[in-house]
């Protein structure tokens, strides 16, 4: 066996005790040729074998700036040098240069040093890919764990978001017909008034219902409860509150509405499709509804007691005039002055 044998299989050994202990090796030669590059280091460029290369071709040295050659970077046996990668991604690595015997070359074991995260994160590398000794190992660990206790913490977070969520939903909403309740309407109305929006508000009574609940049970309230509340939902837009207040009381804001002319429409389509009779278990159900709207545009400044108790005023109006119509307050508010007008004795 001639030296140079001798010498090439050292050397292979070499490279095969190195992919163990220090997985980010460079074996060059002594004309700076990469003779192995560790597996971990290839895996920073999977798709370009970096054996048979020159070093200064794959890397470029950072630290020291006068060291343009591989003899002069031999010469920094011990030295930390500061390296970059050619191309991108251009990741930093920090280098310890040591020379072989009889000037064979060098081992350059190079690491990430405070980079480590990042090129993790560039290359999906992990605990296998580096030393059992290197404490990077110990710091992928301490990584990992906070995020996965992040990622806990997060999960957690959604989850106790959404229960917050569903339950001011169902803070605001009436569990039999699901529309708004009567603290979700004073919060809606809150709004409107805060932010100078216009306004109209029904108030809507369902006639004849205490007749159903007598004849047929609280069942079949509850089913036309449903129903009707459902009725006033597909009348209404998006934007608009339906909100049941009581028994067989409901409320609806219709928000930035004040025309007259367009409520009225509104409440006989609600009229008309109320008092279609309703089917529960084979026994007809007869209701209709008596309704009363006041517009916030009547009021200066508008205020939530003041506009609820006139539409009211207007829904008791509706039902003394025979039930199962529409009454405008500012209608009422014209009668009045009529009447005031006509009670007024001539001097």
């Amino acid at each position: 066996m001639t030296w140079g044998a001798q010498v090439m299989i050292d050397t292979e050994n070499l490279a095969t005790l190195l992919d163990t202990l220090c997985p980010m090796f460079v074996l060059v030669d002594d004309g700076g040729r990469i003779i192995r590059v560790g597996p971990t280091l290839q895996k920073l460029r999977p798709d370009q074998p970096m054996a048979g290369k020159n070093f200064l071709d794959v890397f470029e040295l950072v630290r020291p700036r006068a060291v343009t050659t591989i003899s002069a970077l031999m010469t920094l046996a011990g030295a930390k040098v500061h390296l970059k990668l050619h191309d991108t991604p251009r990741t930093a690595l920090k280098g310890l240069i040591a020379p072989l015997p009889h000037g064979k070359g060098a081992v350059i074991n190079l690491s990430f040093g405070i980079s480590i995260l990042d090129a993790v994160g560039d290359y999906a590398l992990t605990s296998a890919d580096f030393s059992g000794t290197d404490l990077a190992v110990e710091l992928l660990y301490l990584v990992e764990a906070k995020s996965a206790a992040m990622e806990a913490s997060r999960s957690l977070n959604l989850r106790l978001q959404g229960a917050m969520l569903a339950a001011e939903e169902q803070a605001f909403t009436d569990m039999l017909t699901g529309v708004k309740n009567r603290r979700a309407m004073d919060v809606f109305l809150g709004h409107l008034i805060s932010g100078n929006s216009p306004f109209a508000l029904m108030h809507l009574d369902l006639d004849f219902f205490k007749s159903v609940n007598d004849r047929f049970g609280h069942a079949a309230g509850d089913y036309v409860l449903q129903q009707a509340a459902r009725i006033m939902v597909e009348e209404t837009r998006n934007d608009d509150t339906v909100a049941r207040i009581g028994g067989d009381e409901f409320v609806i804001i219709f928000k930035g509405l004040a025309d007259e002319i367009i409520i009225s429409a509104i409440a006989g389509r609600l009229i008309d499709r109320l008092q279609i009779p309703m089917v529960f278990e084979n026994n007809t159900c007869r209701i209709s509804a008596s309704i009363g709207t006041a517009l916030s545009t009547q009021f200066t400044p508008p205020k939530a007691a003041e506009v609820l108790h006139a539409a009211d005023l207007a829904l008791y109006e509706a039902k003394r005039n025979g039930r199962s119509r529409h009454c405008l307050y500012s209608t009422l508010v014209d009668l009045q002055r009529t009447n005031a007008a006509t009670d007024t004795p001539s001097e």
